[in-house]
């Protein structure tokens, strides 16, 4: 199932422009759990800070699914 989140950083591959990003924030603020997105679009990072109900996982599939591929780091 993957580690519950807490605040954790990703690097999102593929992401080239701010709709990009913006599609990135909206996809995972949909996670039940997830209180604050925050893009860094010019080093690919996507910060993620949720309650114990959203795990790596989740957060990965959700950016898979969304077109990109992602790491935790």
């Amino acid at each position: 199932m993957g580690a519950t989140v807490g605040t954790s950083t990703y690097k999102v591959t593929g992401m080239t422009c701010n709709g990009c990003a913006d599609k990135v924030r909206t996809q995972l603020s949909k996670l039940d759990g997830v209180s604050v997105v925050d893009v860094e679009l010019a080093t690919g990072q996507v910060t993620v800070t949720a309650d114990g109900r959203v795990t790596d996982t989740a957060i990965i599939d959700i950016l898979e699914e969304t077109g990109y591929e992602a790491v935790r780091l």
